[in-house]
């Protein structure tokens, strides 16, 4: 940092904290000290910026700073800020809220238009050395608005505090409802009635991606002016209410000395005003205007939930691993406190748990779902729940409710895997045959659009049940694959409830997965209702497949491994994955192509970037080569994962499976058929730390603990060459669910060679 940048950045937080904080010496680091909210927040989709929030809350409060396009929201790059947004979730936005002294505008500008003239818009450019953030807590020097602005949030509520650099007359608080998202939002009507001179609420009938209607609740720790209402250029000043559509929103005007705090509380819901009062009563009010005790109380929800694993290793590697934690930690809470919410049908419905939602539940049963079930079993309960809720009242569960909306996301049926892997796992406080009948309804009933809503279940099973696999002319071939893990899947379930003809029948369906492998070629290819093999058909290609290829897609057969092995040949097996695996370190694991969907073929053939191919490094424990799985897993984590704003996940990362990705894997731990079976198992691989301590659930036993020793581990060191649990030998790549969860002590004793007898 320049000795002018050095300056300006200390006299900017002299004018808002003591010395004793700016210049405090640094004390012991916590968990939460170890989490980079920068980090990915570079070409990274929008629900993953520097957003304060609390786990699985409702409120990601933060900043927004690009135009409407596919991974718009914040981009680190970019020096400015158009406002702060509360929610910032897949398909969803609502209520940006900006401080304002610039001449009067009502649109944010463009990223790259002026900071001066008519079209510049209210965003404002930023010192990026005072830009913060910590979980729970945002905060940054806005030039042009020429304040600080920081900050937190509850689950349900925002809380922001500006503080303005000198004197000013008519500053302004702007509320914007229209404003750039990922997918583009639509106002069908918005709304804001004053309730007093510092008290305003109303709503947001959003229609974009997805319809909702946000309503909200504002307060202010002072009385403004006046409120004004906008609907594109034009202004009313001074109205006591205010309904309009499209570009539409308003702005309060206050009087402010130089170092005045403007305070801004903020609760929303989607079912009510009335369930925005009692959210503010619940979260906010307790806490009166006290900003600083609302951001310790996100921070230490956040400390306590990350610090139930502690790892001792390299500094570095700490801080990717605190932070992919606190990113595994994504999703949201759409239910209200007293646990009233709106079904796809818009209908108010009232329940005893949290309703979850966000991005889909794609692949997220090899590490993001082990990742809740050992450290957050409640969690994974309420999914459950929250399905079985969603499935009693439109008759359908949910791959990745979006506002609880059904939305059909990846066109698969993932959170079946969920559902079944907590039964098995013993986290079962819900009805367990309604259980059942959610599962098999899935997997025997064609899937359909809800009223009111979007696609729900398996929309091509019909055909896949009459054909044995999706044809081309219906939809991708990755159908297929899904489809045959979901039916093994629901065999387990059978089987573990006894229900024998079941679990035989959908055992057998399972097996579909070999319709199209081409056995001849020895790659699954797409083919058409005639039972055609797709002619002159590039593996490489994304062709008939989801954000992958078939390259990728071969390997895709989570339940059955060693049944892919015997169709392709263990040797072929072995020379085709690690000659992709050697092919794919120069693109750092990461084949950006097939983030979105593409027909031309590029020579890419390990995506880490992407949750269709995650697995594949883990395949080499199931052919004789474990010590490839240790070798690739080490290098995935060092090479594909970063500590760097522009060098975090390169790749589209969905609310949380990535980030779990490299937490369960640097522990050496992931499930492969993603834990559905009766006694589910690990499959191990070299840890990164030194030593890991997991403080398991209370669920499993009061103070249980298992912790993972891995002996002279080092960058270099990363082969095993021997395992003992408990103190008894362990020769095998496999460590079952529940020896982890009884509590104990496993140890790996390290060195820098392959041991090819240890686990083959």
């Amino acid at each position: 940092m320049s000795m002018k940048k050095n300056f300006l950045f200390l006299f900017v937080l002299s004018l808002f904290f003591p010395k004793s904080i700016v210049f405090a010496q640094t004390t012991e680091k916590r968990a939460i000290d170890y989490v980079d909210m920068f980090v990915g927040t570079s070409n990274s989709r929008p629900m993953l910026g520097p957003y304060a929030s609390v786990p699985y809350g409702m409120v990601q409060l933060g900043p927004d700073n690009q135009d409407t396009h596919w991974m718009g929201g914040y981009e680190y790059s970019i020096n400015n800020v158009k406002g702060f947004a509360h929610i910032h979730a897949w398909m969803m936005g609502g209520l940006m809220i900006m401080p304002s002294v610039q001449d009067l505008v009502t649109w944010e500008g463009t990223t790259s238009s002026p900071y001066r003239g008519a079209n510049a818009g209210y965003h404002s450019r930023i010192l990026k050395d005072t830009e913060k953030g910590e979980p729970g807590y945002y905060s940054v020097f806005l030039y042009d608005a020429d304040c600080l602005a920081e900050v937190t949030a509850t689950n349900h509520c925002g809380f922001h505090k500006y503080t303005f650099a000198n004197d000013y007359n008519d500053a302004r608080v702007l509320l914007d409802l229209n404003y750039p998202t990922e997918y583009g939002m639509n106002i069908h009507e918005g709304y804001f009635k004053i309730v007093s001179d510092n008290e305003i609420e109303g709503y947001a009938d959003t229609r974009s991606a997805g319809d909702y209607v946000l309503h909200y609740n504002i307060r202010f720790n002072k009385p403004f002016k006046r409120f004004n209402g906008w609907h594109k250029d034009s202004v009313v000043k001074d109205v006591k209410e205010w309904k309009s559509e499209g570009d539409c929103g308003g702005f309060v005007e206050f009087d402010v000395k130089k170092g005045e705090s403007i305070l801004v509380q903020v609760s929303l819901s989607l079912v009510d005003q009335q369930g925005c009062l009692r959210n503010f009563e619940e979260e906010l009010k307790p806490y009166n205007w006290d900003f600083d005790a609302v951001r310790k109380e996100a921070n230490n929800k956040w400390n306590t939930l990350l610090s139930k694993i502690q790892v001792e290793g390299d500094e570095l590697d700490k801080e990717k691993f605190y932070t992919n934690l606190f990113r595994a930690y994504a999703k949201q809470t759409w239910s209200d406190v007293d646990g009233r919410y709106r079904d796809p049908l818009e209908r108010i419905q009232k329940v005893n748990h949290p309703m979850y939602g966000g991005d889909a539940f794609w692949n997220s049963f090899w590490n993001y779902n082990p990742l809740l079930a050992l450290i957050s079993p409640d969690i994974l309960n309420n999914w459950v729940l929250t399905q079985l809720e969603l499935f009693d009242k439109t008759g359908w569960t949910n791959n990745g409710p979006t506002g609880l909306e059904h939305t059909g996301i990846m066109e698969v049926t993932h959170e079946i895997a969920l559902m079944v892997g907590a039964y098995q796992k013993g986290i079962r406080n819900y009805d367990v045959n309604k259980l059942w009948n959610a599962v098999r309804h899935n997997a025997t009933e064609q899937g359909a659009v809800v009223e009111n809503s979007g696609w729900a279940g398996q929309r091509n099973l019909n055909v896949y049940k009459r054909l044995g696999y999706v044809p081309v002319e219906k939809s991708a071939a990755c159908q297929t694959l899904d489809y045959a893990y979901t039916d093994f899947c629901t065999a387990q379930l059978a089987k573990a409830l006894g229900k024998k003809k079941d679990y035989n029948y959908f055992l057998r369906r399972s097996n579909n997965w070999k319709n199209q492998f081409n056995v001849e070629t020895k790659w699954q290819t797409p083919k058409d209702s005639m039972g055609n093999w797709i002619p002159n058909y590039d593996i490489l290609s994304g062709y008939k497949w989801i954000e992958g290829n078939g390259w990728q897609y071969t390997w895709y057969v989570p339940h059955d491994v060693p049944g892919l092995i015997k169709l392709m040949g263990k040797d072929l097996f072995n020379e085709r994955l690690e000659e992709g695996f050697e092919k794919s370190v120069k693109h750092r694991f990461a084949a950006h192509a097939f983030d979105r969907h593409q027909d031309v073929a590029y020579e890419y053939y390990i995506n880490q970037g992407n949750e269709g191919n995650m697995q594949a490094a883990y395949l080499f424990n199931y052919s004789g080569k474990p010590w490839l799985t240790q070798k690739y897993t080490r290098s995935i984590l060092d090479i594909y994962y970063g500590n760097h704003p522009y060098d975090g996940w390169q790749g589209d990362e969905d609310e949380g499976q990535m980030g779990a990705w490299f937490v369960m894997s640097a522990l050496g731990l992931f499930e492969m058929n993603g834990g559905v079976t009766e006694n589910p198992e690990f499959d191990l691989t070299s840890p990164l730390f030194s030593k890991a301590v997991i403080y398991l659930d209370s669920i499993y036993g009061e103070e249980k603990i298992f912790t993972i020793v891995a002996k002279n581990n080092s960058k270099e060191n990363i082969y095993i060459q021997s395992a003992n649990l408990n103190g008894k030998p362990l020769n095998r790549t496999k460590l079952k669910w529940s020896d982890v969860i009884n509590g104990g002590k496993l140890v790996f004793e390290m060195g820098n060679h392959p041991n090819q007898n240890w686990g083959k």
